[in-house]
């Protein structure tokens, strides 16, 4: 038997497909909803995501999604979607879509659009354990870093630019860079090889993935943690709140620190190691207000703030003018998220002071004519994202020597962070462990 610890999206696409294959397994986790950070809640007329706000999907996903039963269920973000905006001198400002804009809008300096001129020519090298703000103002610009990067960084990985190790987070841009001397020149060259992805959800929010694949498993352990796992001459032991259970082989599909306290007994030094992982906390403030109340257009995905501007949240989502059926059609709907490796310290407030200031800030930003939104939710992630910085690279490192012992990690601080990257890692590790099986048998 297989035993896959974390009931997340990576370890339920795991066992979802093992059981398509006909490979005995069994899924363990500790809560009593699967889907680990993917949470959807319906509250009357509304509906917001705890966690991830959107799925991004290249044809290969999309299909998978189709096997599930899904196509029906999917809802593909609105065209003002593609419009992104950063806060800059006082205000939202759209960020150049395409090479017209880039060059004749005033976003950017004519020092910046001169460096990118120039980075088709920079013939400078990455050095060992460069960090992403290093690599774009070696290449680029400062103001490229401050004013695209960190804000990106922060609304989507909760991280740091200047911590955040460029061969662990975009390795493509070092490819690039080797290969062709520019990342300028690899874009170009590279236009369209990726496939079209397209960012959606699902009409009862992104949960709906999780509960879909959840419903299909035969062998799931909800409440029903792992507490200890140790080696035996066959495999591995696990003791969990159900009782004692025997594997051959064992995924660790959970987050970093549980991973850690199943370790600690056979592997203490990868145990320590996975213990410095950092994980900042983020909260998420979901506030209403009455169309009529907001003067912004809101034409677009939402708005980010770069450090360097000195603002509150990370940045806000505009749901309502992405996705019908997230509010009432008269009102809109606003995600703004506080902290992150950036900001950790704002997170430090009480809910009544991040709610306040959340909403004073979406009242200065986006022309809000009202004392106070129409109804707000708050939720806390005290470890959000796992940080692909220098404390990572040597669990990379550790991790495939532990597979000659039965034991894998399928989970999101290894190899891939976001939702699409563990799906198509589980579904990698899916193909890999029952080729093994079958070929045992």
């Amino acid at each position: 038997m297989i035993a896959i610890i974390g009931a997340g999206i990576s370890g339920l696409t795991l066992a979802h497909e093992l059981q398509k294959n006909h490979i005995p397994y069994r899924l363990f986790d500790r809560g009593n909803e699967p889907g680990g950070v993917m949470r959807s809640r319906r509250e009357g007329e509304y509906l917001v995501e705890i966690g991830p706000n959107t799925l991004l999907g290249d044809a290969d996903l999309l299909s998978w999604l189709d096997q599930l039963g899904l196509t029906p269920e999917i809802q593909f973000a609105k065209p003002v979607s593609k419009a992104r905006f950063i806060y800059r001198d006082g205000g939202y400002r759209q960020l150049p879509s395409g090479p017209l804009s880039l060059i004749f809008g005033q976003f950017f300096s004519w020092e910046t659009k001169k460096a990118l001129w120039r980075e088709l020519s920079n013939r400078t090298v990455s050095p060992p354990g460069e960090t992403l703000g290093d690599f774009i103002r070696r290449r680029f610009s400062s103001e490229l870093a401050d004013y695209v990067l960190a804000p990106f960084v922060a609304g989507t990985y909760a991280g740091d630019p200047d911590r955040l190790l460029v061969s662990e987070t975009f390795p493509m841009l070092l490819e690039y860079e080797k290969k062709y001397g520019s990342v300028l020149k690899g874009f170009m060259k590279n236009a369209g090889s990726a496939g079209r992805r397209q960012a959606f959800t699902f009409r009862d929010g992104l949960q709906t993935l999780p509960r879909t694949l959840a419903a299909q498993l035969e062998a799931l352990n909800l409440n029903d943690p792992v507490t200890r796992l140790t080696k035996t001459e066959t495999g591995w032991r696990l003791e969990a709140q159900s009782g004692s259970y025997s594997a051959d082989t064992v995924v660790l599909a959970c987050e970093a620190e549980a991973a850690a306290n199943l370790l600690d007994p056979t592997r203490p030094e990868v145990a320590t190691l996975l213990r410095q992982i950092d994980y900042p906390p983020m909260t998420a403030v979901h506030s209403v207000y009455k169309r009529a109340e907001v003067q912004h257009p809101l034409n677009g995905f939402g708005g980010l703030n770069p450090r360097v501007e000195g603002r509150f949240a990370a940045g806000h989502i505009w749901n309502s003018s992405l996705f019908d059926g997230r509010c009432p059609a008269d009102e809109v709907l606003f995600t703004s998220f506080v902290g992150g490796r950036q900001n950790a310290d704002h997170v430090q407030h009480p809910d009544d002071v991040i709610r306040q200031r959340v909403h004073q800030e979406l009242v200065q930003a986006f022309g809000i004519q009202a004392s106070a939104p129409r109804r707000q939710w708050l939720s806390r992630w005290e470890r959000a994202i796992p940080q692909y910085d220098a404390r990572i690279v040597p669990v990379q490192e550790h991790v495939p020597g532990l597979e000659s012992e039965g034991l894998y990690v399928c989970a999101n601080w290894y190899r891939g962070l976001s939702l699409p990257d563990c799906i198509r890692k589980a579904r990698t590790l899916a193909t890999q462990l029952s080729k093994l099986k079958i070929a045992e048998n």
